[in-house]
């Protein structure tokens, strides 16, 4: 079945003004500036102008859930494909986070596997914060290789909750990664947790520095959790690594403002990638600062934070590369990220206000002016 968009505003994310995007089932077959000798022939939806862009990657989220840090009453629902949908995701990366025990990789694999089946595009990770791994099969390497949708490992550092690896430890796991990844057609990452110890990301610069590890197989995330660590994560980043900033939790000021600051420092956009920590779970405090309870880490602020960016009156292309072609490259989608002749067809589409008002994942529309038109399983 074919579908072509008219009359797109097209960001791909680079801006190429108005074209016609060709779609034949989930992938893009052409694009152009009129593509009408397919109209009889596809089904037309006319985009009336819109700002259409690539649909979004988060790479780093809970997608079965996680917390528990204040007992099993405060440990969060999944994520269900309305809210990703609801803010333009249509590609994420499942983990585990503290919980390795009562969480399970079978279990996040399995709403893995319900997310593709409800049509979006969804992998994982094995490991969690302790050194151990747990994994699907015998090892990281046979996950990464037999399992399609693990893309590589987790691992926490300078976090109490940590279970303080050796530079050697890592080294070992970054092995299995890097010939996994060779072997499998994949990047293959260690996607590395960072808390708020002084150790920062030491250890990661001995990986580089002294042991020589290529760095773009170490992916450290929650960077902006304090002005220090971002300072330190952006001398990483000038080395050559992807840092992630975190949007919906773990970060010392708004995230959009931490890009900014990077930015000043000296550091390029393509080395900076945004991430939710969706469905993490939080600590809700009162006004006094008294924690008062439990609350869940929202799916929607790479969108919020994005057009926050947008609207100090930086540049749109760059903006959407930090969740479009950034997080594409640091987990080796190579199908993912752009709008280009044979990549997934995955679209977000904005008025001129930034407003989302459209989305397809892999093709399928699933959201019509700002209405969602997809149901989830059991709704009536």
């Amino acid at each position: 079945m074919l579908k072509l968009i008219k009359n797109a505003q097209l960001y791909t994310p680079k801006f190429l003004g108005a074209k016609d995007v060709l779609i034949a089932g989930a992938k893009i077959i052409a694009i152009d500036d009129n593509l009408d000798q397919f109209s009889q022939d596809a089904e037309v939806w006319d985009a009336q102008g819109k700002m259409v862009t690539p649909g979004f990657i988060d790479q780093h989220i809970h997608i079965s859930g996680a917390g528990g840090k204040d007992g099993f009453s405060s440990r969060t629902p999944d994520v269900d494909l309305k809210q990703l949908i609801s803010c333009g995701s249509t590609t994420v990366m499942g983990l585990l986070g503290t919980d390795g025990n009562s969480r399970s990789l079978k279990s996040l694999f399995s709403k893995v596997k319900a997310l593709k089946q409800q049509g979006i595009s969804a992998y994982m990770l094995c490991g969690y914060y302790g050194v151990e791994s747990p994994t699907l099969t015998n090892d990281i390497q046979s996950d990464m290789i037999f399992i399609d949708p693990v893309l590589g490992c987790k691992i926490a550092i300078s976090d109490i909750r940590s279970s303080y690896p050796t530079a050697l430890e890592l080294l070992r796991k970054l092995r299995d990664v890097r010939v996994a990844g060779s072997l499998a057609n994949k990047k293959g990452i260690l996607h590395v947790h960072l808390g708020n110890l002084d150790t920062k990301l030491d250890v990661l610069f001995e990986l580089v520095e002294k042991y020589q590890f290529p760095i773009e197989h170490i992916s450290p995330t929650h960077v902006a959790r304090t002005k220090e660590l971002f300072n330190q994560a952006i001398e990483f980043g000038k080395l050559g690594g992807m840092i992630d900033i975190t949007t919906g939790a773990s970060k010392y000021t708004e995230p959009h403002k931490a890009v900014l600051y990077a930015l000043e420092q000296g550091l390029s956009i393509d080395k900076i990638t945004f991430s939710t920590d969706g469905h993490a779970g939080l600590t809700k405090f009162d006004e006094n600062g008294q924690p008062v309870g439990a609350k869940i880490a929202q799916v929607d602020k790479n969108l919020e934070e994005v057009i926050n960016l947008i609207k100090t009156g930086f540049s749109m292309e760059d903006a959407l590369k930090l969740i479009t072609t950034n997080p594409a490259t640091n987990l080796g989608l190579k199908n993912k990220g752009q709008i280009a002749v044979g990549y997934d067809a995955d679209l977000c589409c904005f008025d001129t206000d930034y407003n989302l008002t459209d989305v397809f994942a892999l093709g399928q529309q699933m959201m019509t002016e700002s209405k969602l038109t997809i149901k989830e399983v059991f709704e009536s």
